[in-house]
């Protein structure tokens, strides 16, 4: 069986995690917890960073790689078009995505994690261990603010993100007016990315990540329940009923929740 080296709330994961359930694949979730777990990772792997796929003895790295090597593979219900000027705007797509809205999303979530701690705490994966729910949910709100600014995220470059966001989504809203999917008539690796990386901004309304089923359709208030993008969640809330698996959990050999990463 395929396996799936993760972070439940890692937008990138959710993509890869999109594509296999498109494609009607089997595969098992393994949380890599930040810090340590990433260590184990890279004793696997070679790298730090989630999403990794492991098919047989091949370690795949990059939600993008992840998605050419599926239709590789497993080419049943392709991903990206073989219409040559098709698969240009898809890959397009999926690379504006990637470098925008994934990014925009993480920032603009930062703002609303560092200033609420009951949001931060919810946000964790059910699944977490314990001892790294409570290392997570003490830290201070302006320990966080601090960080944000070290890392770029100032008030200006958050408040510029969710301009940035509410601006790409007005623009995406045009692009489905007349059509079912964001290149026509079927779904490519432009929609299930687009799809998938907007889960920071609005959750899921269904049972598809492991998260409190308090917060699924809920999101960053300035964007989720904002009517003018009603539309697009709309668009991605269908998009994930026709082709995103929920979670389970009966059996435990074909589970849909993480499996945390083991340390040697």
């Amino acid at each position: 069986m395929l396996e799936l080296y993760q972070w439940e709330l890692s937008q990138y994961s959710e993509k890869v995690r999109l594509c296999l359930d498109y494609k009607g694949l089997e595969y098992r979730k393994i949380e890599v917890t930040p810090g340590i777990g990433q260590v184990e990772l890279f004793r696997l792997t070679g790298q730090r960073q989630v999403p990794v796929l492991k098919d047989g003895h091949k370690y795949i790295v990059d939600s993008s790689a992840i998605a050419k090597y599926l239709d590789s593979e497993y080419p049943d219900r392709p991903l990206i078009p073989t219409d040559s000027k098709k698969r240009a705007q898809a890959l397009l797509l999926e690379d504006w995505a990637d470098e925008t809205l994934g990014i925009l999303g993480r920032k603009a979530l930062f703002a609303a994690i560092s200033q609420d701690q009951n949001f931060r705490k919810s946000l964790l994966p059910v699944s977490t261990p314990d001892i790294f729910k409570s290392v997570i949910e003490g830290v201070p709100k302006d320990f966080l603010s601090v960080l944000g600014v070290g890392v770029g995220f100032t008030p200006d470059v958050v408040n510029g993100a969710i301009a940035s966001l509410k601006q790409d989504l007005e623009i995406l809203i045009e692009l489905l007016a007349d059509s079912p999917y964001l290149l026509g008539d079927e779904p490519t690796i432009a929609d299930l990315t687009v799809a998938s990386l907007s889960i920071l901004l609005k959750f899921p309304e269904g049972a598809y990540l492991d998260l409190p089923e308090s917060l699924r359709g809920k999101g960053l208030p300035i964007i989720a329940d904002n009517p003018d993008y009603e539309a697009f969640f709309t668009w991605r809330d269908r998009l994930y009923e026709q082709f995103r698996k929920p979670l389970t959990g009966k059996n435990p050999a074909t589970s849909t929740t993480p499996t945390s990463i083991e340390i040697d």
